[in-house]
């Protein structure tokens, strides 16, 4: 985290120093950039956090319209973007929107498979959500990541100006890109951690937690937990469904067949040492991230809901709901650039992309860590009277019906470790 920061700050005074003292053509080139490129970020982070809270408001009010709703309106949005792009007929924006065109597609098949899926989801919502209104001041820990989001990325356009002004400037804005990425997602897990605490305490132990007190501990003795765990699990989650995908590619060829099999049985067992469900016990208990992933995984097993917890599509909403305000920023963006500047057109769209994508990630940290918390505090005690019979009658209904539950490609036995 130090070192992100770092690494801006620094950015930013080179940028700085470029814009007053260079004369150049690296000077020009750095107010030609903040001048076509500052206005598209801040109206995209405007926009994206607007189309943030609106969103997770919805998913309060409206859980059973709201996820089919982002199912097949992040379709619509990411084929609407796509298609925008193409319409500017040069060979980087027609790249980016074959990209988004691409994502649509796969979408709607994901959208289409998962419909027995759906009706679980929206139960589970329901009732995680229900002690949220028990807690007025819990969005408070979101609302303030998202203005540090803003302030963060306002700063860090800034930045990438500076890039122009040192060494490898391509290489220092890849890293740029992944820093923001990074520190989007621990801004997330802050938010994700503070709401786990609050949820989590209030079904294990009956108490009305103060947010403050829990959003401090998060900004504190947490803070590694979140760092380390927003390093590792988008990756090994990213991993783990490419090792799926080939799973599912099942030919002729043995070998091939074979390693697929292998590397997912991989990523299945690195997933046991890191993985999104451990927050709720950082959060409760303190853990550390490797031992609360490990713990968390084990009780799912031993309360044999590992199978329906892996199946859950919360994880999946959220992320569409973020690709659907990307897109939504996008078709406003590339808009507006391709009539100022076209040139920049497929960058400042990819940019807001980004910025749509993380900001409204942010703000669906509070439903994402709502349902983490009714699995594993149901799984530490599902006799507890807050819980009602959702979980035991799918659980029933699995046993008796397997076909209810669309299964993700697994480890065949004869490939599984013995």
């Amino acid at each position: 985290m130090v070192g992100a920061i770092g690494l801006v700050g620094f950015l930013i005074f080179k940028g700085v120093q470029g814009l007053i003292q260079n004369s150049g053509s690296i000077s020009r080139e750095e107010k030609r950039v903040l001048r076509y490129f500052l206005p598209q970020v801040e109206a995209a982070s405007l926009m994206s956090i607007t189309l943030a809270f609106a969103w997770q408001k919805a998913f309060r009010k409206w859980p059973t319209f709201m996820v089919h709703f982002i199912l097949w309106n992040t379709f619509v949005m990411s084929l609407s973007a796509g298609i925008l792009l193409i319409c500017f007929q040069k060979p980087t924006t027609t790249g980016v929107g074959v990209c988004f065109i691409g994502f649509a597609i796969g979408n709607s098949l994901y959208a289409c498979w998962i419909t027995p899926r759906i009706g679980f989801c929206i139960k589970i919502l329901v009732k995680s959500l229900e002690p949220v209104s028990k807690f007025h001041d819990l969005n408070q820990p979101t609302y303030w990541m998202i203005g540090v989001g803003f302030l963060w990325m306002s700063l860090w356009i800034l930045g990438v100006i500076g890039a122009l002004n040192f060494y490898f400037p391509p290489l220092v804005i890849i890293s740029l890109v992944l820093s923001l990425m990074w520190t989007a997602e621990v801004m997330r897990n802050v938010a994700n951690i503070t709401v786990s605490r609050v949820i989590a305490l209030y079904y294990l132990r009956g108490m009305q937690s103060n947010t403050r007190f829990c959003f401090q501990r998060a900004l504190s003795k947490n803070l590694g937990s979140a760092c380390f765990g927003s390093l590792f699990v988008p990756a090994i989650e990213a991993l783990r469904i490419v090792a799926r995908a080939l799973n599912l590619l099942e030919g002729e060829d043995e070998f091939m067949f074979s390693c697929a099999h292998c590397c997912l049985h991989v990523m299945q067992c690195i997933f046991r040492y890191g993985n999104g469900w451990a927050f709720v016990q950082i959060a409760a208990y303190g853990k550390d991230f490797v031992r609360a992933s490990q713990e968390t995984w084990e009780l799912f097993e031993r309360q044999e809901i590992h199978l329906l917890v892996d199946s859950d599509i919360t994880s999946s909403i959220c992320f569409l709901t973020g690709v659907c305000s990307g897109s939504m920023c996008v078709i406003v963006v590339a808009a507006w650039t391709a009539t100022v500047h076209r040139s920049f057109t497929a960058t400042i769209s990819l940019l807001a992309f980004f910025i749509g994508y993380l900001m409204t990630r942010i703000a669906m940290a509070l439903p994402h860590a709502c349902v983490g918390c009714y699995y594993v505090c149901y799984a530490e005690n599902p006799d507890n009277r807050l819980f009602d019979n959702t979980i035991k009658d799918r659980l029933a209904l699995m046993k008796s019906r397997p076909d209810v539950l669309v299964r993700t490609p697994r480890v065949p036995r004869r490939f599984a470790a013995r």
